[in-house]
C-alpha cells in the first residue's frame, strides 16, 4: 500500500479555475473572428501594453535585434538548435514512404506531406522560453513546412532579443511580436495582415492552452497542454538533495505546476521534503515554486518497485525522472509518460533546454494517448492506390459490388460493377440506357 506523506489540493479547486479561463478565451476568439486586426491590437494593448505600428518584424528589424545579442548566446542557440535538428532528422528518417504491389497491377502507397503553414507559439511573460523556438520551428523546418509563422509576446514592453534571435536562426519565415490568446487566434483564423496557418504548436499558459483547445478541429494542434509536470522516481540509492533540486526545477514554471516524488524509501521521502523546505526560501523563483509545491506537490512511499511503476503509470506525467539503481528498467516498465530521464546524470532541465529531444510534451494525463511534439506532427501521412491490371480490376469490381450490397450501398456497388464490366465484359443489369 502506498503512503502519501504530502497531498495536493483537491482537483475540484483546479477545475473551478479553468471555467473562468474557458469563458475569457471564448470571448477573445469570437471578437477576433469578427473584428480581426482591430481586436488583436486591443487585446495586445490590454494584456501586454504593446501596440506597435506593425506586430510583424521586418527583415531589417530582425537583423538589428539579432546583432544586439551577445555572441556567446548566439553560439549557444546554434549549438542547441543543431541538437534538436539532428534528432528531428533521425525521426524523419525513421518514417518510411513505400509502394507495394498487393495483387497483379494493384499498387498501394504511403507518403508524407508537410503541412503548408505552421504557427509556432513561443511563450514570453516572466519567462521567455527561448528553447521553445528550437522545438517548434526547427522541427517544422526539418519536416519541410514551407511557411512557419512564429509569435512571441513582448516582455514588459521590451523586445525579447534572444528569443527573436532563436526564432530567426531556427528558420521562421515570419516573426511577430504578439502573445497570448490574440496571437493563437490570429494564427488560426487569420486577419487582414496575417494569413492563417494549418497547425499551431508550442507551450503557453492556461489561456494559450485553452485557445488551442477551442480552435482544434479548425486547425491542427500539437497536443493539449497544461502546467508543466515532473514525476521523480527514487529508490534508496537516490540523493534527496538531487530529488529536491529537480522537483523545484519544474515547480518554478508556475504556481500550478505539479511536482511529485514516488519512492520505495521512507528516508529518501522525508529527507527530500526537508531539502525542499531548506532550498525554497533562497530560490529566486520561489514566488512560483513555493505555491506550486504547497498546492500541487506530492510525496508517495510505496512498498516495492512493482508498486512504484504501477503508480507512476497512473500519473501519466509529462516528465518522468528515474533516480534509481537500474534506471533503464523504466524503458520496460513505463508505458504512460511524455519523456523519460534516466539516471542521476540526466535531468529534466536538459530536455527543456539543451539535449535535443523535444520539450513540448503531453500534460494532464494526455500521455495516456499521445507522445510529445515531433517531426511527424508536421507531416500528413497519406495513401494512394492504382489498379492497372484488368484481371485485378474485374476481381475487385465484383468483390466491391457484393460487399457494398451487403451494406445496402447500391451506389458503391455500381461503381465496382462498372470496373468489372470495363475490364471483363460483365453485364450491368441495372443500366437500362
Amino acid at each position: 500500500m502506498a503512503e502519501i506523506l504530502k497531498h495536493a489540493v483537491p482537483k475540484s479547486e483546479v477545475t473551478a479555475s479553468l471555467d473562468q479561463v474557458r469563458e475569457t478565451v471564448s470571448g477573445v476568439i469570437a471578437d477576433i473572428r469578427e473584428r480581426g486586426d482591430a481586436a488583436v491590437r486591443e487585446y495586445s494593448e490590454k494584456f501586454d501594453n504593446w501596440s506597435p505600428d506593425s506586430f510583424r518584424l521586418s527583415g531589417e528589424e530582425v537583423e538589428k535585434i539579432v546583432a544586439s545579442v551577445p555572441e556567446q548566446v548566439i553560439d549557444d542557440i546554434r549549438f542547441v538548435q543543431e541538437q534538436v535538428r539532428s534528432f528531428a532528422r533521425q525521426q524523419l528518417a525513421s518514417m518510411r514512404e513505400f509502394e507495394v504491389e498487393t495483387l497483379p497491377g494493384v499498387r498501394l502507397g504511403q507518403k508524407h506531406i508537410p503541412v503548408q503553414a505552421a504557427g509556432a507559439y513561443i511563450p514570453g511573460g516572466r519567462y521567455p522560453l527561448t528553447a521553445s523556438a528550437h522545438m517548434t520551428i526547427v522541427t517544422a523546418k526539418v519536416a519541410g513546412v514551407p511557411r512557419v509563422v512564429a509569435c512571441t509576446p513582448p516582455i514588459r514592453g521590451e523586445i525579447p532579443a534572444a528569443t527573436v534571435a532563436a526564432m530567426h536562426l531556427a528558420g521562421a519565415d515570419e516573426i511577430w511580436l504578439l502573445g497570448g490568446v490574440q496571437a493563437v487566434a490570429a494564427m488560426a483564423v487569420g486577419t487582414d495582415t496575417m494569413k492563417p496557418v494549418n497547425l499551431i504548436a508550442g507551450p503557453g499558459n492556461a489561456y494559450v492552452a485553452e485557445a488551442k483547445r477551442q480552435l482544434f478541429g479548425e486547425i491542427g494542434i500539437d497536443l493539449f497542454a497544461g502546467p508543466t509536470e515532473i514525476l521523480v522516481l527514487a529508490d534508496d540509492h537516490a540523493d534527496p538533495f538531487v530529488c529536491a533540486v529537480d522537483l523545484l526545477s519544474q515547480a518554478e514554471h508556475g504556481p500550478d505546476s505539479p511536482a511529485v516524488l514516488i519512492t520505495t524509501s521512507r528516508e529518501v521521502a522525508e529527507k527530500t521534503i526537508a531539502e525542499v523546505e531548506r532550498i525554497l526560501p533562497g530560490l529566486p523563483t520561489r514566488d512560483f515554486a513555493a505555491p506550486a509545491w504547497r498546492d500541487h506537490g506530492q510525496v508517495h512511499i510505496v512498498d516495492s518497485i512493482d508498486e512504484l511503476y504501477a503508480l507512476a503509470n497512473e500519473f501519466a506525467f509529462e516528465h518522468v525522472e528515474v533516480l534509481m539503481e537500474a534506471p533503464r528498467l523504466a524503458l520496460e516498465r513505463m508505458t504512460q509518460y511524455g519523456a523519460l530521464f534516466l539516471g542521476e546524470g540526466t535531468c529534466v532541465s536538459f530536455g527543456d533546454k539543451v539535449i535535443g529531444t523535444n520539450h513540448v510534451l503531453p500534460t494532464r494525463g494526455a500521455a495516456r494517448y499521445t507522445g510529445g511534439l515531433w517531426v511527424g506532427k508536421y507531416l500528413k501521412t497519406v495513401t494512394y492506390q492504382e489498379v492497372t491490371d484488368t484481371g485485378s480490376q474485374a476481381l475487385l469490381g465484383r468483390l466491391c459490388g457484393r460487399a457494398s450490397r451487403v451494406e445496402l450501398f447500391e451506389g458503391h456497388a455500381r461503381s465496382g460493377d462498372v470496373r468489372a464490366a470495363k475490364a471483363a465484359g460483365d453485364e450491368l443489369p441495372w443500366n437500362t440506357a
